[in-house]
C-alpha cells in the first residue's frame, strides 16, 4: 500500500482482488462508448445530433449560444469542464464546404466561447481545433464540429492519464447557465 494514501482499501467481496484503488463510476460514459446518439448514416435526417439539437430549448440541448448560422454548444462527453463546440447549423461535413459567412461566424462564436471561459472560470489557455474525417478522430464526422476545450495550469494530473478517467466537478446544465450568462454581447 502507498504510505501516502490516508485510508484502507474498501473490502470488495466477490468483485475482484482487493487492491488500493478508489472506484469513480461514470455510467453517463457509456453511452459514449456505445455510440449512442450517434447518426445511422451521412445524411442530416441519419439520426445527426448536431441537426436536432438546435430544435431543443437551450437547456435541454446545452445549447450556450446561437449566432445566424454557427451555434455553441457543451460537449456532452467533455475533456474539461467548460468543453464547448462551434457547429453550422447546416449539415456541412468539411471545412472546405463552409461558406464565408458560415466560416466567419465559426470563427467569431470561438473567440467569444474564449472570452466567455475565462470570464466564467478563469480558464488558463486552450486546446481549439477539429478532427476531419473519422480517421482523423471525428465521433461525428458527418457533422462538423470545432471543439473548444479550456485548459489550466495542472489540470492534466494522473486521473486522465494513469485512471484513464476524466474528473468533472460540475454538471453540465449548471457549466451551461454559467457560460451562458458569461457570454459577451458582442
Amino acid at each position: 500500500m502507498l504510505h501516502c494514501m490516508t485510508s484502507e482499501p474498501e473490502q470488495q467481496l466477490g468483485v475482484g482482488t482487493q487492491d488500493a484503488f478508489q472506484r469513480l463510476w461514470t455510467p453517463h460514459r457509456m453511452a459514449y462508448i456505445q455510440g449512442e446518439n450517434k447518426p445511422s448514416g451521412p445524411g442530416a435526417g441519419d439520426g445527426c445530433p448536431f441537426c436536432s439539437i438546435p430544435a431543443k430549448s437551450d437547456e435541454d440541448g446545452l445549447v450556450v449560444r446561437r449566432g445566424e448560422q454557427v451555434y455553441a454548444v457543451l460537449n456532452l462527453y467533455p475533456y474539461n469542464g467548460g468543453h464547448l463546440m462551434t457547429v453550422p447549423y447546416r449539415h456541412v461535413a468539411d471545412y472546405t464546404d463552409l461558406t464565408a459567412g458560415e466560416t466567419a461566424e465559426l470563427g467569431e462564436l470561438t473567440k467569444q466561447a474564449m472570452t466567455a471561459l475565462r470570464t466564467a472560470s478563469g480558464a488558463h489557455g486552450f486546446n481549439i481545433g477539429m478532427n476531419q474525417g473519422s480517421v482523423a478522430g471525428a465521433g461525428i464526422a458527418a457533422h462538423l464540429h470545432q471543439h473548444i476545450v479550456p485548459r489550466w495550469g495542472g489540470d492534466t494530473n494522473f486521473m486522465p492519464v494513469v485512471g484513464h478517467t476524466r474528473v468533472l466537478p460540475q454538471l453540465l446544465a449548471d457549466t451551461r447557465k454559467m457560460l451562458a450568462e458569461a457570454w459577451p454581447t458582442a
